[in-house]
């Protein structure tokens, strides 16, 4: 009851209300919020709404729709994703307070191995093809797409998933029983019945321009890395991949013709040397899946390279020592990927049997 009334309470994402929660817990902090009793930096994230008692009423609404509201003390807290949001928190915004969701599946399940697809609203034909290609191909890899459920990129990717009779997450910038755009009013239905709408906002809260660039966070956060299919220079897709790269996930895009304005803005993150190019299903499951079992390599040749780490991975791999520990500060220098990467690249390097943490840092170990 706590969450549900901070959530309505605080536009997200609320820092200084954050702060509160993570000090006092969100029982001490609602009473705190609702008296007034609180910092000048929490009342000016709260003072406006603090008198919205309507907690008992949202929980009605989004029970109405087949929905729940689902809480960091919940087991369905996606936790693991959530984490490198906490940690760069001052670059992209944290952890959500709280999620109002729809649909069948557990939601920290469907973010177990998935990826975000998204791009422009005035997507081409080739970028709505290739989405949606992409997509079913992900599902039927059982990967769980996630987007943000806008027209162009994000349709296509929402409805290749379906297609492919995979898992789809939509995460919305508005209520979840809100249907925006009105155009997929069916395919957030469909999504509703066979895959899961995400939140932050409560029911009721009607989309907004600042809302979009605020959900972002939680679509790049919810994917184990973000594919942008076509992006122009303006694009909000470029917002997604910024924050995609604040959180130490892999970026990926797709190259497109170099007369079209819709690809403008992937060659770019291409051209300065933030995100990698992906034309297959099987590169992008290699990017973000487990080492040596995601290979992007014909079923033939899979036993002689199993195992084998491509990519940054490849370029950390060789900067560890062979016969002794080094830092992660000196992996990063030696292998030139950013250190934030290549603290999340070791322990997966770990778990792969390909790297071992020793007392002086991290050593290498040899690929059978």
């Amino acid at each position: 009851m706590a969450r549900a009334y901070l959530s309505r309470v605080a536009e997200p994402y609320p820092a200084a209300l954050a702060a509160l929660v993570d000090q006092v817990g969100p029982v001490e902090a609602a009473e705190r919020v609702r008296a007034g009793g609180v910092s000048s930096s929490v009342a000016s994230q709260t003072s406006a709404r603090r008198a919205e008692e309507r907690a008992h009423e949202d929980l009605e609404r989004i029970a109405k729709v087949g929905g729940r509201f689902v809480i960091p003390e919940d087991d369905e807290w996606p936790r693991w994703p959530f984490v490198a949001l906490g940690m760069a928190a001052q670059r992209c915004g944290g952890e959500p307070l709280a999620l109002w969701v729809r649909g069948p599946h557990d939601l920290t399940e469907a973010s177990e191995k998935a990826v975000a697809v998204v791009g422009s609203r005035a997507a081409s034909g080739y970028g709505e093809h290739v989405a949606g290609e992409f997509a079913f191909g992900l599902a039927q890899a059982g990967v769980t797409v996630v987007s943000g459920a806008a027209y162009g990129i994000d349709g296509a990717a929402h409805r290749g998933a379906l297609g492919g009779g995979g898992l789809t997450v939509a995460v919305l910038a508005c209520g979840v029983d809100f249907a925006y755009p009105a155009g997929h009013q069916g395919l957030l239905a469909k999504i509703s019945r066979e895959g899961l709408i995400v939140s932050e906002y409560p029911p009721g809260v009607t989309p907004a321009r600042h809302r979009f660039l605020t959900r972002n966070r939680l679509i790049a956060a919810l994917g184990g890395g973000t594919v942008v299919v076509e992006a122009g220079r303006r694009s909000g897709a470029k917002n997604t991949a910024a924050i995609t790269l604040a959180l130490g996930r892999p970026l990926m895009v797709v190259p497109g013709p170099v007369t079209s304005a819709s690809s403008a803005g992937c060659h770019e993150l291409l051209r300065d040397g933030q995100a990698v190019s992906v034309s297959s299903v099987a590169e992008i499951v290699e990017s973000v899946g487990r080492f040596g079992d995601d290979l992007a390599i014909e079923p033939a040749e899979k036993d002689s390279a199993l195992g084998a780490p491509q990519g940054e991975a490849m370029r950390v791999y060789e900067a560890m020592g062979k016969r002794s520990g080094v830092s992660d500060e000196v992996v990063s220098v030696e292998s030139g990927v950013p250190l934030e990467r290549v603290r999340a690249l070791l322990p997966e390097l770990e778990l792969a049997g390909l790297a071992l943490r020793v007392d002086g840092g991290w050593q290498k170990l040899e690929v059978r």
